[in-house]
């Protein structure tokens, strides 16, 4: 995951993102490289234009059903009397003692 963070700022900075690139974001994060995960990275993003991807996630988020929840105020809320929900203590003791039949 560390390269695809990597490609991600390399991108965010306007530069080319390439395997030297790369390997050098990994090893100043802390990670070990790796040159072929370096490799498989650039070429994966080859002909791929990130921003264009982040900009179009970023309008599904907002036109997910998600993202509309968070729009609104006032959500509705409905609740089922309490007496309708609650047992007596006769009939849980009769559903418990099928259990052991």
């Amino acid at each position: 995951m560390e390269y695809v963070y990597a490609a991600l700022l390399i991108d965010a900075a306007g530069k080319e993102i390439n395997e030297k690139s790369l390997l050098e974001v990994v090893k100043a994060a802390g990670f070990s490289p790796d040159e072929a995960k370096a490799k498989a990275i650039v070429e994966s993003l080859k002909d791929v234009n990130i921003k264009e991807i982040l900009k179009s996630a970023e309008n599904m988020q907002m036109a997910s059903p998600a993202g509309q929840a968070k729009a609104e105020t006032k959500p509705e809320h409905k609740e089922k009397p309490k007496e309708e929900n609650k047992k007596t203590e006769e009939e849980a003791a009769s559903g418990l003692a099928g259990l052991f039949g």
